[in-house]
């Protein structure tokens, strides 16, 4: 069983920086693609950045430029740098271990971002 623990939510202001963390548990979250969703009130969770397990990132047009995806894999851990928040940015983010055939999704508890003045 694979555990996400995700932390580094809270709230700033307009234009501050957020970095989040997610730490899982087993040495196999190194093998498989991770990333970080959002879901804000009334609206459906959206995919904003992933990395695969070689390093390959890929990010929703309306963060890219000011958010930045990574991962260590020695220490279990994906992080998401956030710079130039926006209110829209609100929302509370998890982070996903991608599944495969054999491998289901495993999913963080969730970490909220409040960009506010």
């Amino acid at each position: 069983q694979v555990q996400l623990v995700e932390s580094g939510g809270g709230l700033v202001q307009p234009g501050g920086s957020l970095r989040l963390s997610c730490v899982a548990s087993g040495s196999i979250f190194r093998r498989y693609t991770t990333g970080w969703y959002r879901q804000a009130p009334g609206k459906q969770r959206e995919l904003v950045a992933h990395i695969t397990s070689g390093g390959s990132t890929n990010y929703v047009p309306s963060v890219k430029g000011r958010f930045a995806i990574s991962r260590d894999n020695a220490k279990n851990t994906v992080d998401l740098q956030m710079n130039s928040l926006k209110p829209e940015d609100t929302a509370v983010y998890y982070c996903k271990l991608f599944g495969v055939a054999t491998m289901p999704d495993y999913w963080g508890q969730g970490t909220q971002v409040t960009v506010s003045s």
